[in-house]
């Protein structure tokens, strides 16, 4: 199994399955970004491993760009990977900024390759 890290600083396609303007199906809260999963590539917690896509503002239903940080969760086994087009940036404030409309249910931290 690929850890989050080992995807950092590359080139990630992601399937997104929660468009941006969807709503979660259980907890009823709209993503204001895309979010899905890198296609058969498990996480720890068994699921496919999933990705934020930022910087894209329309609702998309693929997506490869590049991982500059993972959304690291201190107090669940559920990383996400962080994809952007190439050449775009994100500070941490801003990446936790964008993602907390799910993130604030969890403690996390932004993590970037050193």
């Amino acid at each position: 199994m690929k850890s989050p890290h080992d995807f950092l600083n590359r080139i990630v396609s992601v399937k997104i399955d929660r468009p941006l303007g969807s709503r979660h199906p259980q907890y009823g809260f709209v993503y204001p970004v895309n979010y899905g999963y890198v296609p058969n590539t498990p996480a720890p917690d068994g699921d496919n491993l999933d990705a934020y896509v930022l910087g894209v503002f329309d609702p998309i239903e693929t997506f490869t760009g590049r991982c500059i940080a993972i959304v690291h969760r201190l107090n669940d086994d559920d990383d996400k990977l962080i994809i952007v087009p190439e050449g775009r940036q994100y500070s941490d404030e801003q990446i936790q900024a964008l993602v907390e409309f799910q993130e604030r249910f969890f403690k996390s931290i932004a993590v970037r390759k050193t």
